[in-house]
């Protein structure tokens, strides 16, 4: 019997989409944007201490090869030639901090996650050494000092871990973000690794000025972190190496962006003023600001958006980060086991229908925009003994709505031109209970891509339309159209208004939990003086999680 004919489909672009909760790797049509195939892989997240979040960089890689594999099977089973694959873009999670061995190929520590706390004590110990009236942290970076960014948790590895100390005194360390760690080890790793990131992942190191494009001097001496260790900087859009191992070998790594940037890019937000709002493990809008940097008035970033090619000019972004947001999903799920799978969680809100008053604040990493508040953790309040498990779902749901109002309020006073939608992606954008609520809470209408994998498809853009690659036009006569759901607001402004004062209301009363903060060394009793309330709203969420296990109604 003769061998199935290879389907003919024209160039083919992969995309690595490395996230916080996963792993995923795609393969899209260059010429139509449509998405062949995927595979993705679960990544553990380790809590070793309070405030504490890790991943193993190892694991991660793997995940990375596994995904790559896993999809190239795939889609030999739908007759696809995988030798089509003509590049292979990358987008990751920002901020996580990796330091390796450039010798051995080894991490010298876990990858110290965004969301981790444990540099409270540094970022306030470096605080006090910026002038009042000359921060130019903020100024060359468009960051406020925060233990989200890499240059201080890349300060605490080489403050705490020997290991990391000595490899840097005898120049074997390298450091990188994700993107970094990924493309130095596909590219041959120890046997001539690429060590490079571009300028979306630089910008978000707090090392990085974002006018000049380049790692700053005085930056690098306020946070004491030598610049031999630091990635080359490049373009989101050129080849930066081939792949060297894997079904895939030989083929060009030319594109690379943070996961927020390649949103951005995947749903086509080129022009000044047009904005997107990412569902992930955190909530990110988004507005590209053109060729100029703004700087905030109300607590957002101003970030590097993107850079298309080495010639090409950059542009820049305001953006609204939210912590928590699908990382709550999981939360319920692995932390109060009242759900099984995060799909679960539109059931349950769908069969109430409401939060009952229960609000859901989940400041378990503090508040990030517009607040930038370390000192708030996560609070469940309005409770009451009608309260069950679906009014937690729904307000768990809410909340993530509720931070994304926060954030587009900001913007919209930034701007000075309010949104008249908001373009959403991501994952947790398939919750049409999520995106209806998202609708009504900001009052204006939600409009989703019918395929919401914007951010491997952004990475893959750039790496299609890369100089030596070349077969995917990002000129706007080529750019596919693109078929949307629209989400109307349902509820009328007065109810949206209310329910929107009350959830403020309820992140006050996260605020001020954590009121001491003298060591990192990660014991509670030194970290917390918490406030009676904590302890009420503890003891109550326990006497509801004994109430659902023993059954009772």
């Amino acid at each position: 019997m003769a061998a199935a004919k290879k389907a003919v489909l024209g160039p083919l672009v992969g995309a690595v989409d490395q996230g916080t909760s996963s792993t995923r790797f795609f393969v899209f049509n260059s010429k139509t944007a449509e998405l062949l195939s995927h595979h993705q892989v679960e990544i553990k997240q380790e809590f070793p201490r309070e405030g504490w979040v890790e991943q193993d960089p190892k694991e991660i890689l793997q995940s990375v090869y596994q995904c790559i594999e896993k999809t190239c099977e795939k889609l030999g089973q739908l007759n696809v030639d995988i030798s089509n694959i003509k590049a292979i873009g990358v987008s990751n999670q920002r901020e996580t901090t990796v330091v390796w061995d450039k010798l051995t190929g080894e991490p010298l520590y876990n990858a110290v996650v965004w969301l981790d706390l444990r540099t409270q004590f540094t970022v306030e110990t470096l605080s006090k050494r910026i002038p009042g009236n000359n921060n130019f942290v903020k100024s060359k970076t468009g960051l406020p000092l925060s233990t989200y960014f890499s240059a201080v948790k890349l300060r605490w590895l080489l403050d705490n871990e020997r290991k990391v100390q000595r490899a840097v005194e005898e120049n074997r360390a390298l450091f990188g973000t994700i993107d970094s760690w990924l493309i130095w080890s596909l590219t041959g790793g120890a046997n001539g690794g690429v060590h490079c990131t571009d300028v979306t992942n630089a910008s978000r190191t707090m090392l990085f000025n974002i006018h000049s494009l380049e790692w700053d001097k005085e930056l690098c001496e306020f946070f004491e972190i030598p610049m031999k260790i630091l990635p080359n900087v490049r373009s989101s859009s050129e080849i930066y190496g081939l792949m060297k191992a894997g079904a895939l070998e030989g083929v060009p790594i030319s594109g690379c962006l943070g996961d927020q940037s390649a949103a951005l890019v995947g749903q086509m937000c080129f022009q000044d003023g047009q904005a997107k709002n990412t569902y992930g493990t955190g909530c990110f809008l988004l507005c590209n600001t053109g060729h100029k940097c703004v700087f905030s008035e109300h607590g957002l970033l101003t970030t590097v958006a993107y850079k298309l090619g080495r010639d090409k000019p950059v542009y820049y972004a305001l953006e609204g980060s939210v912590a928590i947001a699908g990382a709550v999903i999981r939360w319920l799920r692995d932390n109060l086991g009242i759900i099984k799978t995060s799909e679960e969680i539109e059931k349950l809100a769908k069969e109430v229908g409401t939060s009952y008053g229960c609000y859901f604040v989940p400041a378990f990493s503090g508040l990030y925009a517009p607040y930038w508040e370390p000192s708030a953790r996560g609070i469940i309040c309005g409770l009451t003994q009608f309260t069950n498990k679906c009014h937690i779902a729904f307000a768990a749901l809410e909340a993530v709505c509720f931070q994304t109002r926060e954030i587009l309020d900001a913007m919209n006073r930034d701007c000075g031109i309010p949104l008249s939608h908001l373009q959403v992606d991501g994952g947790m954008t398939n919750n049409k209970i999520l995106m209806q609520l998202q609708a009504d809470i900001l009052y204006i209408p939600v409009v989703k891509p019918s395929m919401p994998e914007t951010t491997a498809l952004g990475a893959a853009m750039a790496a299609g339309a890369a100089e030596g690659v070349g077969v995917w036009s990002l000129e706007p006569e080529d750019l596919s159209a693109v078929t949307m759901e629209r989400f109307e607001p349902q509820i009328n402004a007065e109810e949206s208004e209310i329910r929107y004062s009350t959830w403020k209301k309820a992140v006050m009363k996260s605020v001020g939990w954590v009121t001491t903060q003298s060591s990192e060394s990660g014991d509670p009793s030194i970290f917390y003086s918490l406030p009676l309330g904590f302890f009420i709203v503890s003891s109550m969420v326990m006497l509801i999680g004994a109430r659902y296990i023993s059954g009772i109604p």
